[in-house]
């Protein structure tokens, strides 16, 4: 089992909500074959609070825009990980310092990773 056209879709269309607000090495994981609730994560970077907010903000309008609204979102008042459930795509946004720490895909890395048009991968964290 892969995930959905569906989902890919979606995935798709966060991650370039999130690269237009210059997210930082977004990653889409399917995540099919390893839970039964979702189909794919997408995990984003954010340099600080405040751009995680807005990084959230445009996921959920072009989100929208396809259709989709959030089951849950949590973490939003912190901006540091804000978790956002699709149903079909749960997008993690995470401060970046979170996101070193939490190693998502480290925990994930036997799941596929979904590839994503050069315009939605974000910006590279310098190295």
């Amino acid at each position: 089992m892969t995930a959905s056209p569906r989902a890919v879709e979606m995935a798709h269309a966060a991650a370039r909500a999130a690269s237009d607000l210059k997210a930082q090495e977004i990653i889409a994981l399917d995540v099919s074959e390893q839970l039964v609730l979702t189909d794919v994560f997408l995990i984003a970077s954010g340099t600080n609070e405040r751009q995680v907010g807005a990084i959230v903000d445009a996921v959920e309008e072009a989100l929208h825009t396809l259709g989709a609204k959030p089951v849950r979102r949590e973490g939003k008042s912190q901006g540091r990980w804000v978790l956002i459930d699709f149903g079909d795509v749960v997008v993690h946004v995470q401060h970046a310092e979170d996101r070193v720490y939490y190693a998502l895909e480290r925990l994930w890395k036997d799941c596929p990773v979904i590839e994503l048009p050069p315009e939605a991968r974000g910006e590279q964290a310098d190295a």
